[in-house]
């Protein structure tokens, strides 16, 4: 039997086992970590310890193609709020944790953000949004205000004490020296969102929050202007708080872009089509709000100047757009005036498209210079059920080809279309391809609308539910003849297809790059011209067209508008029908006639009349362009 003693003793060896067995597994796990795992270990201790701060490149700047600075960067004061500071990173817990119930309440966000929101002009709820932001980086201060009032800095920063976190940083932003001048080339700059995220190379190395271009030029060439960012290692302690700077990296600036716009061009290009808008309202074509200008080098491509109406600001996506200006941008009552209409908007040429049909005409035999028509202003030959009218409703009576571009006569160009539709081989449509209509031109813009060249297979497609109206009809290709029907062309398509007749029917592709510069200010990198298409028209079918297109300037229906200028210039007027809108005016030319180097298409949606309204446009753009008196003409034309 034994005694209370000897089970005592017992009892006390298997605890002395256990505590040995514990131990040896202490010991053991210890010399796991120590030895087995000690470098794993170690960097996950130097990660908890160190954290890391991406710097911002400042992007490159954009200059005109004399050097003129167009877009470039400021320094400017910004109100940031620092994440780590004990009060507002409480909050953002609060707001990222699952339980909605721990969401800071207004009167948490009015104790912490209420001082700092006041003298913002801004709301403790606006504030804490953009404090709050997950996608930014967690120890980078939030920009909450940029091109803060120095009073309101010096009253920040007096009273640092009551404002919890805040913070004055010099901050780059962009400048725009011409104000709008130019914005649809331009562009504009804001946060990256998530689509372009994802669709961004991944070693270009974004992240959530940064600046980025969103349209025109500082989109297009993002990954030029958008410099290496620089990086900076902090030594934080348990609680996150920085402590200290290990290391610094500096950003690589972006590089800068020298733009074929000239900038002295581009003014007179905004206000000539602001001008037109105002003669439309002038002659009752009071719903004329919108428009676009393109000037181009024939020989080249380049884009001397594209303006496009309305217009707006860049400056105002600085620091982030309101919802309410974002709002008004993109109200349908404030005709898109982001839409660069130059390349986003495609239109019935009208009348302009009557320089193509006339070669189409040229080259496949079906007219020639001289041959002649009959006009009594309405015109049957498809049926008397089905007439058209010449917009001269009394006729022109026995006119030429050649007239019938000065004139700007419909009936010449119903009869060369019908001939077209019944020869049956889609002549007109290829050939108005050859110019490079129908497809993009490639235009380094984005978001640029191919336009259309109707044909048989395009109707049947567009009415795969409308069995009925999938037939190709002889009105089909008459009304394309015009420059009316379901034919559509971008500004800049008209202006690339002119320069092409200018050019000997090649026509180059368009650009707005001119040059990249390397960091010594030096070019590194220009843009090479190449063909967009050629047309393969013969030189004496060119000839015969300039010449006529130089008598609608010097006696036709753009008479009006060109008196007393001292260059010749071929060109020519259009006025297009679009269902439920007012009169839509075009004007297209090339200058000087004999020995051109530029083109211009000029369009005021819903503003009349192409002599009256757009061709004294053109003129003045021109003018500055050949040195010629920029003058205000008032016109009238009935010619459509």
């Amino acid at each position: 039997m034994t005694t209370f003693q000897q089970q005592l003793k017992s009892r006390f060896a298997a605890l002395g086992l256990i505590v040995i067995l514990v131990l040896a597994s202490l010991l053991l796990r210890l010399w796991s970590m120590q030895v087995l795992s000690g470098e794993t270990y170690a960097a996950q201790a130097k990660n908890n310890r160190i954290r890391e701060i991406s710097l911002d490149a400042p992007r490159g700047r954009i200059l005109d193609r004399n050097g003129k600075e167009l877009v470039t960067n400021r320094a400017t004061l910004a109100v940031s709020v620092d994440p780590a500071n004990d009060d507002v990173r409480k909050l953002i817990i609060e707001a990222q944790s699952a339980d909605k119930t721990d969401d800071p309440t207004r009167a948490d966000l009015e104790r912490v953000f209420g001082g700092v929101a006041e003298l913002l002009g801004m709301t403790p709820a606006e504030v804490f949004e953009k404090v709050s932001d997950s996608r930014v980086e967690a120890l980078r201060p939030r920009v909450v205000a940029i091109d803060v009032p120095l009073e309101v800095i010096s009253q920040l920063s007096e009273r640092q004490q009551e404002f919890p976190g805040v913070r004055i940083d010099e901050v780059a932003v962009r400048e725009y020296p011409y104000g709008s001048l130019g914005a649809h080339v331009i562009g504009y700059t804001g946060e990256i969102s998530e689509k372009q995220m994802a669709a961004s190379d991944p070693t270009a190395g974004y992240e959530l929050g940064d600046i980025v271009g969103k349209a025109g030029v500082e989109s297009q060439y993002e990954n030029v202007l958008q410099g290496d960012k620089g990086r900076r290692l902090i030594e934080v302690n348990a609680s996150g708080k920085p402590q200290r700077i290990i290391d610094e990296q500096r950003p690589v600036p972006g590089r800068d872009i020298k733009l074929t716009i000239d900038i002295e061009v581009q003014k007179v290009a905004e206000q000539a089509l602001a001008d037109a808008i105002t003669e439309a309202h002038r002659q009752n074509f009071r719903n004329a709000e919108a428009g676009a200008a393109v000037v181009i080098d024939v020989k080249t491509g380049e884009v001397l100047a594209m303006a496009s109406a309305p217009t707006y600001d860049p400056a105002t996506f600085l620091g982030g757009i309101s919802q309410t200006e974002w709002t008004r941008l993109t109200d349908k009552a404030s005709e898109y005036p982001l839409n660069n209409r130059a390349v986003m908007a495609a239109y019935p040429p009208a009348s302009t498209f009557k320089a193509v049909t006339g070669l189409a005409g040229l080259q496949t035999s079906v007219t020639y210079s001289g041959k002649t028509y009959n006009c009594a202003g309405k015109w049957t030959e498809m049926g008397k059920q089905w007439p058209k009218w010449c917009w001269n409703h009394s006729g022109h009576g026995t006119i030429s080809f050649d007239g019938g571009i000065e004139e700007s006569c419909d009936t010449v160009f119903y009869e060369i279309g019908y001939e077209f539709y019944k020869r049956k081989k889609e002549e007109l449509q290829s050939f108005s391809r050859t110019f490079g209509l129908g497809t993009d031109t490639g235009i380094d813009l984005p978001g640029e609308v191919s336009g259309r060249i109707p044909d048989a297979a395009w109707k049947k497609a567009f009415n795969e539910n409308y069995p009925e109206y999938q037939t190709w009809l002889p009105g089909d290709t008459v009304n394309m003849a015009i420059g009316q029907g379901d034919l559509l062309v971008t500004p800049l398509q008209m202006a690339t297809t002119y320069a092409g007749i200018a050019n000997g029917g090649v026509v180059m592709k368009p650009h707005v790059l001119r040059d990249v510069l390397g960091s010594d200010g030096k070019v590194a990198r220009s843009y090479e011209p190449s063909v967009l298409a050629d047309s393969g028209v013969s030189a004496e079918n060119l000839a015969i067209m300039r010449s006529a297109l130089v008598r609608v300037t010097t006696q036709g229906t753009g008479a009006g508008a060109f008196r007393g200028f001292g260059v010749t210039v071929a060109g020519k007027t259009g006025t297009a029908q679009v269902y439920g809108k007012d009169d839509y005016a075009w004007f297209c030319a090339f200058a000087p006639a004999q020995s051109p180097k530029y083109a211009v298409a000029v369009v005021v949606e819903q503003g009349g009349h192409g002599g009256s309204v757009t061709a004294p446009a053109a003129r003045n753009i021109l003018a500055k362009l050949l040195g010629q008196k920029i003058t205000t003409v008032h016109t009238t034309d009935n010619s459509r």
